[in-house]
């Protein structure tokens, strides 16, 4: 999980840049997991409300939240916790759940610093946009966590996707890997369906039952503490891949060889981009290279840096990326493989370690 001491040191960070003369008040739940470790969890009655987060300029943080969201806002990291009443479930409510934070936002000045309303509310989305591309040890350690989970997921799909068994039954099955591999239950979304090519390159499970031969894409996230995985493997349905479809995976693993060899801080995006399609295009093969070639990864999915045929950025050390390279062929099938990748001022470390295989 984040620690105390990497948030306070963000906020640190947030307030060296930003020089506030009056305390800065955080609402958007992005901004309230990066400083605070707090997490109001999607599968929950309360997934829709979240706190405030008073950052002054001393440096000292006051987390304000609904009494009655879920327990996991316990692992949040202040200075000060208030919890505000809203309901006990004993007597009706206290004042409407929306309106529960607001004696907390007069109390610090009535304004929300990161709205978009706000006046300074573009800077501060901006800076702290920026301050979350290099990521801390403690937020690499949480990634590492949602990372050994999806592991677990995509070794339970190599063994158990067959011919007969529906898209919804492997979203389930890989699901409980990932919940068995973390102790507990979580989020897990992404792609999960049949790549018939062209026509549709990933999507949410549905009742489709699987049949032989087919390329079944498994590109999904497993959420800890607000934070995420993504990476894929595309597993040809009862394990007897076609010539053309075992080239289409030999291509995209030479894409992503090419990539990662690429990744390094003060290697602009473009560059990296360029080495995956370059392998595609020596085999005639880039027209079929329709989606980005990766983005960054950490709280949100995706975010920057954007690994793609038109980038402007440039890699920095703390940066985690994926290098997601495929091909969408019809008539053969849709192929994507992921892995995920924390940038060095030497290079890259590879922090998935599923196994990309046709079967």
């Amino acid at each position: 999980m984040l620690t105390a001491e990497g948030c306070r040191a963000r906020r640190q960070r947030f307030l060296d840049r930003l020089q506030p003369s009056h305390p800065v008040v955080l609402a958007d739940p992005l901004h309230l997991r990066y400083f605070a470790n707090f997490y109001v969890d999607a599968i929950s009655s309360s997934a829709d409300f979240g706190g405030l987060l008073v950052i002054r300029p001393d440096g000292h943080a006051t987390l304000y939240h609904d009494a009655k969201l879920p327990g996991g806002v316990a692992k949040a990291h202040a200075d000060a916790v208030e919890k505000l009443p809203w309901y006990t479930g004993q007597e009706p409510e206290l004042a409407p759940r929306r309106l529960v934070l607001r004696p907390a936002l007069e109390a610090n000045g009535g304004r929300v610093h990161d709205s978009i309303a706000d006046p300074i509310g573009p800077q501060v989305i901006k800076l702290v946009s920026e301050l979350r591309r290099a990521k801390d040890p403690d937020e690499v350690e949480l990634l590492k966590t949602c990372m050994k989970a999806s592991d677990a997921g995509h070794a339970w799909g190599l063994a158990n996707i067959k011919p007969g068994m529906t898209e919804l039954a492997a979203y389930a099955g890989v699901a409980a890997a990932a919940y068995a591999s973390l102790g507990q239950f979580t989020t897990v979304y992404g792609d999960f369906t049949v790549s018939p090519g062209s026509k549709k390159r990933g999507g949410p499970p549905t009742p489709h039952v699987l049949e032989a031969g087919e390329l079944f894409i498994l590109d999904y996230s497993v959420i800890v503490q607000g934070y995420r995985s993504d990476f894929t493997n595309t597993i040809c349905v009862g394990g007897q891949p076609t010539a053309d479809q075992q080239r289409l995976m030999d291509l995209s693993l030479a894409a992503i060889a090419a990539g990662a060899k690429e990744l390094k801080a003060g290697v602009t995006c473009q560059h990296v981009y360029d080495a995956m399609r370059a392998v595609f295009t020596a085999a005639g093969m880039a027209e079929f290279f329709t989606t980005h070639g990766g983005h960054g990864l950490g709280i949100s999915h995706p975010e920057p840096p954007f690994i793609v045929r038109h980038s402007t950025e440039t890699l920095i050390a703390g940066d985690v990326v994926t290098l997601e390279p495929g091909l969408y062929v019809d008539g053969i099938g849709g192929l994507r493989i992921e892995h995920n990748y924390l940038v060095t001022e030497h290079g890259a470390e590879q922090l998935s370690n599923h196994r990309i295989a046709l079967s």
